[in-house]
């Protein structure tokens, strides 16, 4: 065994972040000579970081053995099929973001250019009812998919709402089952080592100090660690996300749960709905730039599905990145790494990845710079891009009226974004960069969602016959329509399944 190993290893908050890398390095890196505690403070509370996730959690779940049907119920969650997203191209429009690809290669040409060759030679419906994510949320219905050359309709891609603090709860039992410690208290100083500058020690309420070699840093914005004891330095992305407020207000159920999460415009932002078994979750993401903070709060109560069960809940936020989210020995996860604002569910995964990426370089008290680098680059490169998707959907708008859309639509925009708007604008071509997150099907929904519309199609796409094409479009579209009629309701599916928690 090394004499270098890393033995303490010291998480400083709790929360989403926290607890997931709580969970994680108990269950891959836990034994005898390795000893990890966890700090938080219950007076602080938590932020938490969202209700609504992409698919690759359940790959995080699956590497930590939990059961889906068991996690449902300790979290009342739902079932996500993808994001419906209202009025965001123009008032009145509405599209679907999905989980799952649209209809069926042929011989390496991607269906949209199938689709938008046949849609130059007669009217065809949205490239949505194609995906049977899509179809399948819109009628209500859930099943899980299953990879079947004979009917690829049925192999697509799911993920989750859940409660974010009632997550945070399972994974803390699981931590600590597998031998976390967790110590109560704030941090009232950070010690560092006077020649290196690295985190030595954190110094608690009532003169406790936990000793560490490695630390993670889930304390929030605030940035305990990796900001106010490192000074490592933030990268904002306002001028691009201008939205720096959000309001949270859980409601009452207002019928069964859909199985997807819905994105609405509003005049300075947009406001989000998540259903979840017992409740559903509601926010008002916009910018204060263009509209007061009581003005915001009366959209959004004005708007709730159901009566609220709680006030209110305001929070500030700054879009951006920490320049490093490795610096010396600490290692920043959530909302201490940065921020991209919640629009397309994202901030659950980018504490999955910096976890994954973590334990990948996992180093010794060397500490060895090539490691520490390359983490920093993998983080940077899959912020960049999540942030480059998420400034196309404001981009893209051409809704009316208002001084923040108006910004919106005339706005520069990376150079990164740039490129990949104008190969799509040529020939429909979506060319998936390192490292980034989105794939081919989420460009085109919000492309061809927003009313992107190709000057051209591949032309690789002209190498089959008309009648051809045009049959297996029909066909596609008939399969999908026959298979989500065999999908049993999506509370149905909860329920049947073992998932459907205690009233």
């Amino acid at each position: 065994m090394s004499s270098n190993r890393i033995e303490r290893i010291v998480i400083v908050g709790g929360g989403t972040a926290g607890w997931m890398a709580a969970a994680a390095l108990s269950r891959f890196l836990a034994h005898g000579d390795t000893r990890i505690c966890l700090v938080e403070s219950e007076e602080i509370g938590t932020i938490g970081v969202g209700e609504a996730t992409i698919p690759p959690i359940r790959t995080f779940n699956g590497l930590l053995g939990i059961d889906e049907a068991a996690f449902l119920r300790a979290t009342q969650g739902t079932y996500k099929l993808g994001i419906e997203f209202v009025d965001w191209g123009r008032a009145g429009q509405r599209y679907f973001h999905p989980f799952g690809r649209y209809g069926r290669d042929i011989a390496g040409i991607d269906f949209h250019q199938l689709y938008l060759r046949e849609r130059t030679r007669r009217a065809i419906p949205k490239i949505e009812d194609f995906c049977v994510s899509a179809a399948a949320a819109r009628a209500g219905r859930f099943d899980r998919p299953q990879s079947d050359p004979a009917h690829p309709e049925r192999d697509f891609n799911y993920a989750y709402h859940f409660d974010a603090s009632l997550y945070a709860g399972y994974l803390r039992k699981y931590a600590e089952h597998l031998g976390v410690q967790r110590f109560e208290g704030r941090v009232e100083h950070v010690v560092l080592d006077p020649e290196s500058g690295f985190v030595r020690a954190v110094d608690l309420t009532g003169q406790r100090r936990i000793e560490g070699e490695l630390f993670i840093d889930a304390s929030g914005f605030r940035g305990l660690l990796i900001e106010q004891a490192l000074t490592t330095g933030y990268e904002e992305w306002q001028h691009w996300l201008p939205c720096d407020r959000a309001i949270a207000v859980p409601c009452a159920s207002a019928g069964p749960p859909e199985p997807f999460t819905r994105s609405t415009a509003r005049a300075a932002g947009w406001q989000w709905r998540i259903p979840l078994q017992h409740r559903i979750g509601n926010g008002h993401v916009y910018a204060s730039a263009f509209m007061e903070d009581e003005q915001a709060e009366r959209v959004l109560m004005e708007n709730l599905p159901a009566s609220a069960l709680a006030p209110p809940r305001h929070l500030k936020f700054v879009t951006g990145r920490r320049k490093l989210a490795w610096n010396r020995n600490v290692v920043a996860l959530g909302l201490s790494a940065g921020f991209v604002e919640p629009l397309e569910s994202t901030s659950i995964h980018l504490i999955q990845l910096g976890i994954a990426k973590l334990l990948a370089l996992f180093p010794d008290r060397r500490f060895e710079p090539v490691e520490r680098d390359e983490y920093n680059r993998a983080m940077q490169t899959t912020f960049e891009a999540v942030r480059d998707f998420v400034i196309l959907h404001y981009k893209l708008t051409s809704r009316p009226g208002t001084a923040f859309w108006s910004y919106c639509s005339s706005m520069s925009i990376p150079d990164s974004l740039e490129r990949k708007l104008a190969l799509f604008r040529g020939r429909g071509r979506n060319l998936r960069s390192d490292g980034e997150l989105f794939g081919l099907t989420s460009w085109v929904a919000v492309m061809l969602g927003q009313g992107v519309w190709p000057e051209d199609y591949d032309p690789a796409a002209d190498a089959f016959d008309e009648a051809k094409i045009s049959t297996l479009i029909d066909n596609v579209q008939q399969s999908i329509q026959q298979t989500v009629l065999g999908f049993p309701a999506h509370m149905d599916f909860i329920q049947r399944s073992g998932g459907a928690a205690a009233a």
